[in-house]
């Protein structure tokens, strides 16, 4: 199951790119050091996707530690994306099969 999440994680790290929401510069660490759900008062969703989600999931898996049960990352894409002109319907979905694959891993 792992190697189905590392190909989700890569998968949704290039769908980023195609819609050029990838971002070659880092936060600083006081924006990624925030106590509020997805860093949502330091950092956009993208960001917030590429510099904490992914990052945590592929060093957990590293380490081989458990993976969270639950991500429930899409209600909030969704309200994201739906105020951008974006075509980030295949994000949408890579995500949704992310919270799908954690949930399953329980």
């Amino acid at each position: 199951m792992t190697d189905k999440i590392r190909a989700l994680l890569l998968d949704i790290e290039t769908e980023l790119k195609n819609l050029e929401l990838w971002s070659e510069e880092r936060p600083t660490q006081e924006a990624l050091a925030s106590t509020q759900p997805f860093c949502i008062d330091t950092l956009s969703l993208p960001e917030w996707i590429q510099f904490i989600l992914l990052e945590r999931l592929h060093a957990m898996m590293d380490a081989e530690v458990p993976l969270p049960s639950q991500c429930g990352v899409t209600p909030i894409a969704e309200e994201y994306f739906a105020t951008v002109n974006t075509n980030e319907e295949r994000l949408i979905a890579l995500l949704l099969q992310l919270d799908q694959s954690l949930s399953s891993l329980h």
